[in-house]
């Protein structure tokens, strides 16, 4: 669409996307949209600073690896693991924001349980919150347990500013585009290459955390 002069920005706007922060203890959210089938490499960049990387292997319409494009990660880091990685948009209610959820393995095989009697809780008008903890187990980061609360998860609809919130939602697809083959290596030559810091623009794109 053309736009008049007074209009342009000059320069590509860069779309922040809030995360969803899991806290120690008690958390609610309320899943909205669709879902995001993924499986995830993570790689240390030159600060030392995560980068989420997907693998290519793995198709997200049909959840199968299915090898069809090449995915670069392993001529790189050959003994290196993906994991399971679901993501989706959530309503936080501590600020009624939209933000990306990045779903927990045991903390999703448990939501799944809970739908066999609850429902669908991404429904609008018939789904319902999610009421979980998050219980450090040991003294390692991965030393942590996400434990659903199933009798606080309650069926109710959206509120109006919650409805309004997620008026134009997108889809994760669109959230979380899947980077071509060619975009990966490209990635994948500039984060191994020495350097002093990981680009910016490759921890905005990937959401470094």
């Amino acid at each position: 669409m053309a736009i008049k002069f007074n209009q342009a920005q000059g320069a590509a706007k860069k779309e922040k996307i809030d995360q969803y922060t899991y806290k120690d203890g008690d958390n609610v959210l309320r899943i909205v949209g669709d879902l995001l089938p993924r499986y995830v490499y993570w790689i240390k960049g030159e600060n030392n600073k995560n980068i989420p990387m997907e693998c290519l292997a793995f198709d997200r319409d049909t959840e199968t690896f299915n090898n069809k494009e090449k995915d670069h990660v392993r001529d790189f880091f050959p003994d290196l693991k993906c994991g399971w990685a679901y993501a989706a948009q959530c309503i936080d209610p501590a600020d009624g924001k939209v933000k990306v959820l990045n779903l927990k393995k045991k903390l999703m095989e448990q939501i799944m349980v809970a739908a066999d009697d609850l429902g669908d809780p991404t429904d609008p008008s018939d789904g319902w919150d999610i009421y979980f903890q998050r219980v450090k187990t040991g003294p390692m980061a991965f030393n942590v347990e996400y434990r659903l609360q199933a009798l606080k998860c309650k069926k109710r609809p959206l509120n109006e500013e919650e409805t309004a919130s997620i008026a134009e939602l997108r889809s994760m697809d669109d959230v979380l585009p899947r980077p071509t083959p060619d975009a990966q290596l490209e990635l994948l030559q500039r984060v191994t290459t020495p350097a002093n810091d990981t680009p910016d623009e490759i921890s905005e794109e990937f959401k470094i955390s």
